[in-house]
């Protein structure tokens, strides 16, 4: 799964250690899903979407091979 996490927390001015602190994870969970590889719980996806104050599928991007 795609995403644009680094992108939106750049324009925000926040490390990932801030947007862990944020959203509760772990920076090295922030790291996985910059790198697609981690796929967000849903309350962590909607989580991330209230701090970007964007809807979700402006953070993650689900392509073909994310569906069933």
């Amino acid at each position: 799964m795609d995403n644009r996490i680094r992108e939106l927390r750049n324009e925000r001015g926040l490390t990932q250690q801030q947007l862990a602190e944020l959203v509760n994870v772990s920076s090295r969970t922030i790291i996985s899903l910059e790198k697609g590889q981690y796929n967000p719980s849903v309350l962590l996806a909607y989580k991330m979407a209230f701090i970007f104050e964007c809807a979700i599928e402006q953070v993650f991007v689900f392509g073909e091979e994310d569906t069933p």
